[in-house]
């Protein structure tokens, strides 16, 4: 069986969007996909859009799989080029069969055409279905219900191609057409998917590491830094750029001047004037948390209010509505699990009873035991920005 010589590449959103959108979307899409392609190392002559469609010109096994991981792509297709006829895809369809059809099995062929033609999809399944007869010395059957092989046609106006299946892609929005958005990201398992998510929208992100030494050690820095370096992978396009924060003297500060359940909603406030700072020397649209409904203490309703009581600047919690292990799975798939889960000290400065219903007005109250403007200063002279 000869390599496939073509990689449709489909989308979804994209198709709903205006015509001038539409091309943009397009244009950073293939942008994206050959940045990843030169990232994992597969080759490609080209890559061509349509519309509907984007073609990568590719022999490489490889680039299905690297393609089908780019944001805004639902499925792809490894595709053999034929001339746009009857007799062209008739024989290419013959000459698949003869590779994948066995003696005794049911096969459908799934017709679609675009352009202007004088045939229709109707005559493209009939003429296909007879080559496959005729190759297969009508030893198989036609079953359009549920058949055992199904060979795809799509006829457009310069060529056609056929191919017999698709992997699913990662979906979304083309990463790179909805701005920047800063991410916190603690390398525990919620927020990296957090921040996935909101790539997956097409977000660019900015992470954000908030150090807790003395409070925490190196390993749990390392393994923030290894999650980010995962996230990477997924935005082959641009380098990631990272800022990392010094937040144990604020954490200090809380011990040491309020009381102790609600370290951890005045910890929130703090991570998010600090992130508020890194929006804006980034010109960055929002603030990206790891934050799941009832999780954990500080993801009650009630502490969640408190915490962004007065703040500036929009906060998202993408994994808001799921449990626990939808978002250890979705880390699973997106390749960010091992690294979370490595051995790390958690953070000391946690309660031993934390409050669970914190009310603006206390916190507020709170934080005029501490002098908030110098503990955000000083974080912003400390702060290290870097690349990986």
């Amino acid at each position: 069986m000869k390599q496939t010589d073509v990689i449709i590449v489909r989308y979804d959103e994209l198709a709903l969007k205006s015509k001038n959108v539409r091309t943009r979307f397009e244009q950073i899409l293939v942008r994206n996909l050959k940045s990843m392609l030169k990232s994992e190392g597969c080759s490609f002559s080209n890559i061509t859009r349509e519309m509907g469609r984007i073609f990568i010109h590719s022999e490489d096994p490889k680039a299905i799989k690297s393609a089908s991981r780019v944001f805004g792509v639902v499925s792809v297709s490894p595709a053999y080029t034929c001339e746009a006829t009857l007799s062209s895809a008739a024989g290419s369809c013959a000459g698949i069969a003869s590779d994948v059809l066995k003696e005794g099995q049911s096969f459908a062929i799934r017709a679609r055409r675009a352009g202007n033609h004088d045939f229709t999809s109707r005559h493209i399944g009939i003429a296909c279905g007879d080559a496959v007869f005729e190759k297969m010395n009508s030893n198989v059957t036609v079953d359009l219900e549920n058949p055992d092989v199904e060979i795809f046609v799509e006829l457009r106006q310069e060529k056609g191609y056929v191919f017999t299946g698709s992997v699913k892609g990662v979906g979304g929005l083309p990463l790179g057409t909805q701005g920047k958005m800063v991410a916190l990201v603690s390398g525990g398992i919620d927020s990296p998917v957090a921040a996935w998510l909101m790539m997956k929208r097409g977000c660019d992100i900015i992470p954000l590491y908030l150090n807790n030494d003395p409070f925490s050690d190196e390993s749990t820095r390392e393994r923030a830094m290894n999650c980010i370096d995962v996230l990477q992978k997924w935005s082959p396009h641009k380098k990631l750029t990272i800022y990392e924060a010094p937040h144990g003297e604020n954490l200090l500060a809380f011990l040491s001047n309020c009381s102790n359940r609600l370290n951890c909603v005045l910890c929130r406030r703090m991570m998010y004037r600090i992130a508020g700072e890194v929006l804006k020397i980034e010109d960055a649209h929002g603030i990206i948390t790891g934050s799941s409904l009832g999780q954990v203490a500080s993801q009650t309703s009630e502490n969640m209010l408190a915490e962004m009581y007065g703040m500036e600047y929009p906060i998202y919690h993408p994994l808001i509505g799921l449990d626990k292990l939808e978002i250890t799975n979705m880390a699973r798939n997106i390749g960010t699990l091992e690294p979370s889960t490595k051995p790390a000290t958690c953070c000391m400065a946690v309660p031993e009873y934390p409050s669970t219903a914190s009310k603006p007005k206390e916190v507020v109250e709170a934080e005029k035991l501490i002098d908030v403007p110098l503990l955000v200063d000083n974080m912003l002279k400390n702060i290290k920005k870097f690349t990986r």
